[in-house]
């Protein structure tokens, strides 16, 4: 596996992030954060790793957050109509 084909592992449009269920963008949280974890200690015990996937990786997770806090808002505005 290429350097390219492992960062492009983590980004995703949000567009088709839109179109995952509650379930998927959970375990994509948790797969993100995991990821995140091990670069971070990795680059703490001085292995080398880019920091453009760590960036990626930021981002990846503030998606997800975002699309779930919006479902979260959007569930209670259509239960009261």
């Amino acid at each position: 596996m290429g350097k390219l084909e492992k960062d492009k592992k983590w980004k995703w449009p949000a567009e088709s992030m839109r179109e995952w269920t509650d379930d998927e963008l959970k375990q994509r949280e948790r797969e993100f954060s995991d990821h995140l974890f091990r670069l971070k200690f990795q680059m703490a015990g001085g292995k080398s790793e880019s920091l453009k996937t760590i960036r990626e990786l930021r981002r990846g997770i503030a998606r997800v957050k975002t699309l779930l806090r919006d479902r979260e808002q959007k569930a209670p505005a259509t239960k009261q109509a």
